[in-house]
């Protein structure tokens, strides 16, 4: 039989005790408080809009969509309930997608290498997407379809 000796894990280092915490010299921009801040963060989105219009060419086929839709919004019959729940589905696709493309960013960025996570990570995001097309085409399909049906008839 074997004799059960006990083990002691690998000696790991000590983190420092700043481990994990942002200071100026990591993120210049981390620092900034109010309005600076919020210039910041307003660059930056503007920023990650254009990259995804110019790059990601799922961003721009959902744009399109909402570029036809926004004025069907108006001009099909409905309460200002139902017309914020036309507007804001579409902007939900467009959120997901952007969402979608930086979870494909990080992964690319990580490896390029298939690997299983990264499959994973990126058919999660791409159900992301697929659920809020899905959520926008059935909110517009229960409200416009009686005003479509009457037009056909």
């Amino acid at each position: 039989m074997h004799s059960m000796k006990p083990t002691t894990p690998p000696e790991r280092p000590t983190p420092p005790s700043t481990a994990g915490a942002y200071s100026p010299a990591d993120n210049p921009h981390k620092g900034n408080r109010g309005l600076t801040r919020a210039w910041f963060a307003l660059k930056h989105s503007i920023s990650g809009i254009r990259f995804a219009i110019d790059e990601e060419s799922a961003f721009r086929q959902e744009l399109t969509l909402c570029a036809i839709l926004l004025p069907c919004a108006f001009v099909i019959p409905a309460t200002v309930v139902e017309r914020i729940l036309m507007i804001g589905t579409l902007v939900l696709v467009l959120i997901v997608e952007l969402l979608n493309s930086s979870v494909e960013a990080a992964v690319d960025r990580i490896s390029l290498e298939q690997h299983g996570l990264s499959k994973r990570a990126k058919d999660f995001g791409s159900a992301a997407v697929l659920m809020a097309l899905l959520l926008c085409a059935g909110t517009w399909v229960a409200i416009a379809w009686p005003w479509v049906a009457s037009l056909l008839r």
